[in-house]
């Protein structure tokens, strides 16, 4: 069975950082590319960043300069280093683990900023 687990979300103050994480289990995590995305109320859900199997990583241009993904893959964990968190940022933070035809999602972690 194949779980992804995200933690880590707050309440932060504008400006301030916070680390998500995400544990995967029941898949080889360096095979899959591991992204995050995350859906504001009454917005679709949205593409925030990818650590690809190659390693390479890609960005939302609104997170580009602020947010870092990385991955441990002898840990099955992915993380999302969000800094200078703005209130648009605010959101359910969504795993997700995808290889060919084969995606995952985890339940979210909520992130809300405001002062």
């Amino acid at each position: 069975q194949v779980q992804l687990v995200e933690s880590g979300g707050d309440l932060v103050q504008p400006g301030g950082s916070l680390r998500l994480s995400c544990a995967a289990s029941g898949i080889m995590l360096r095979s899959f590319d591991m992204g995050w995305y995350r859906q504001a109320p009454g917005k679709q859900r949205e593409f925030v960043a990818v650590s690809a199997s190659d390693g390479s990583t890609n960005y939302a241009d609104s997170v580009k300069g602020r947010f870092t993904i990385s991955r441990v893959n002898t840990k099955d964990t992915v993380y999302l280093q969000m800094n200078n968190l703005k209130p648009e940022d605010m959101a359910v933070y969504y795993c997700h683990a995808k290889f060919n035809a084969l995606e995952y999602w985890g339940q979210g972690t909520q992130v809300t900023v405001s002062s």
